[in-house]
């Protein structure tokens, strides 16, 4: 019904039969995803707001050290997936300078306010995209039917879509991820993603079928500041210290691309 006429320039699977993805918000974590093993990167920042558009600088020095492809989130702010006429005009920009700077396939998503796919929106953003290929991210998991929205995905044009089942985190949604897999028949590549670890990951590949999965694998890492002055903060009293982040960390990664290759 909305046919798209985009043209699939597709990542090619790994070698291996599968294909892992690590989001990313930093340069280091970039590389310690591709030292790891992974097969591509989601690049984002402010990953705890779920990931939005990262800067154009992080992209471009990204893009310097690692080989493996790029994927750029493009979501202009946190909270939901309703976008105003201005907010689409900052998204409709950021795609065109991600292509300019080097990424190699873009993610987005939105959804009308009863909660369905915006096929019309969607189908201007991938419009701009062409000719790279699109993810459909989590806003998938956000809408009132999936069954119905993976269908409209699928018409649209989208490669591939990444999501936790329409649940906490994919192992919760896992029956609903095997059920979209066998509906989507290899029309569109499903991608399970949030909370997968080492030790849920066998469970999620082996009862849901797919080849390719999503990951953030990160260790928290303490600040190398000796003064400190935990008196203020710099985001909200709920978000996470100054003195401390979170990092890639090249043994999960590794520890889960082994865990794939047995297992796929």
């Amino acid at each position: 019904m909305f046919k798209s006429s985009v043209v699939r320039v597709e990542i090619g699977m790994a070698d291996d039969g599968f294909l892992m993805e690590v989001c990313v918000d930093s340069v280091e974590s970039a590389v310690n995803a591709e030292r790891g093993g992974a097969g591509r990167i989601e690049l984002c920042s402010s990953l705890l707001e779920g990931g939005i558009t990262p800067s154009m600088g992080v992209l471009q020095v990204v893009k310097q050290y690692i080989q493996i492809p790029v994927f750029v989130m493009i979501r202009p702010r946190g909270g939901d997936f309703l976008y105003s006429d201005r907010e689409v005009e900052v998204m409709k920009a950021d795609i065109r300078l991600a292509k300019i700077h080097g990424a190699d396939g873009l993610v987005f998503g939105a959804l009308t306010e009863d909660g369905r796919i915006d096929a019309e929106l969607c189908m201007e953003l991938l419009a701009v995209s062409r000719p790279l290929p699109v993810t459909f991210h989590r806003a998938f998991d956000m809408v009132h039917d999936p069954l119905v929205a993976i269908e409209t995905l699928i018409s649209l044009g989208f490669e591939r879509v990444l999501t936790s089942g329409c649940d906490s985190s994919a192992l919760e949604g896992l029956q609903l991820i095997k059920r979209i897999v066998e509906q989507a028949k290899g029309r569109i590549i499903v991608m399970p993603g949030g909370g997968i670890t080492e030790r849920n990951l066998q469970r999620i590949l082996e009862g849901s079928g797919v080849q390719e999965f999503h990951c953030s694998a990160r260790s928290p890492r303490d600040s190398g500041m000796k003064f400190r002055n935990y008196c203020v903060s710099m985001g909200t009293h709920l978000s996470t210290s100054e003195y401390s982040t979170k990092v890639t960390d090249v043994a999960k990664v590794r520890t889960l691309n082994a865990m794939a290759k047995n297992i796929l």
